[in-house]
C-alpha cells in the first residue's frame, strides 16, 4: 500500500500543468504586451502588424487581434487633443479592444487602457 501511495505521488508530480491563460493585455502606440498566468511577458508590434497577427515566441504562440476605439468619448479625445497641442503626440496609446487567441482557440477578451477602479 505504501508502495502504491509513493506511486500516487509522483505521477501527480509529474501530470503537465496546463498551458499558461492570458492575465493583461496592454498597448502603446505601437506594442502590445501580453502577460501570462505563468509570468511570461510577450511582445508584438500591433501597428506594424494592421493590428492582427500571433505572439509566437510566446510559449505555444497565442493570436491577437486590436480592434481600435474609433471615436472615443469626449473626454479621452479633449486629453488626446491637449498631449498632442503639447508636442506629445503620440504619446497616448489608443483606446482598443484586445483579443488573445490561446492555443486552444479559446479567446479573451481585455480593454486597453484597463478601466479605472472606482472603489464603490
Amino acid at each position: 500500500m505504501h508502495k502504491f501511495m509513493t506511486l500516487m505521488l509522483l505521477a501527480g508530480c509529474a501530470a503537465p500543468f496546463g498551458t499558461p491563460v492570458p492575465q493583461a493585455a496592454r498597448l502603446s502606440t505601437d506594442v502590445l504586451t501580453l502577460t501570462l498566468s505563468d509570468g511570461t511577458i510577450c511582445r508584438a508590434d500591433w501597428a506594424a502588424a494592421g493590428g492582427v497577427g500571433r505572439l509566437e515566441p510566446c510559449g505555444p504562440g497565442y493570436g491577437y487581434a486590436v480592434e481600435v476605439v474609433q471615436n472615443p468619448n469626449l473626454l479621452r479625445q479633449l486629453f488626446t487633443g491637449l498631449t498632442e497641442a503639447l508636442g506629445a503626440e503620440g504619446s497616448v496609446p489608443p483606446m482598443a479592444e484586445v483579443t488573445i487567441t490561446d492555443p486552444a482557440g479559446v479567446d479573451t477578451v481585455f480593454v486597453s487602457p484597463p478601466p479605472v477602479d472606482m472603489g464603490d
